[in-house]
């Protein structure tokens, strides 16, 4: 006579699945970027802002965008972290953007990529010296704005 050794049918096993919102893709390109926007100047905010757009490019994150005014005001959302990218006019008034750049890379360890904004392209040489980690000299072509912020985001820690 013979045995049946097949086992006995078991129970399927449920599957782990993480609550609605918490699901995690290690490989994927974070949901946010948090990108903050410098200028005393409320015309070039604008304008980097529209240039860019909600994403800089399909393979980067949506943008969550802070724009501020003042020196200080740049200083202290720094210091509060969690930014990914710092877009600076170095044209501003009274505290220039390049010296504001070459502040924040000497004071913050952990500074976000900085993208100056400069008037002309003649201009770059500050930009090397305030560290910036790219630029964009005006007129503000919004492709270029838009490929400059993809790229330093791309290349953002936590990426």
């Amino acid at each position: 006579m013979a045995t049946d050794s097949a086992a006995a049918p078991t129970a399927p096993t449920a599957l782990a699945v993480p609550a609605r919102g918490t699901q995690s893709f290690p490989d994927a390109a974070p949901t946010t970027a948090r990108v903050l926007l410098y200028s005393d100047d409320v015309d070039t905010r604008a304008t980097v802002r529209r240039g860019v757009g909600r994403r800089a490019s399909k393979d980067t994150a949506f943008i969550e965008w802070t724009e501020v005014a003042t020196a200080e005001t740049l200083f202290n959302q720094i210091a509060a972290g969690g930014y990914d990218l710092a877009i600076i006019d170095g044209e501003t008034a009274k505290v220039g953007g390049f010296g504001l750049a070459r502040q924040l890379k000497d004071s913050y360890f952990d500074a976000p990529p900085v993208l100056l904004l400069i008037a002309r392209q003649q201009d770059a040489w500050l930009a090397a010296w305030s560290q910036a980690d790219g630029v964009v000299p005006h007129p503000y072509v919004p492709e270029d704005l838009a490929d400059a912020v993809a790229g330093l985001l791309r290349e953002a820690p936590g990426s």
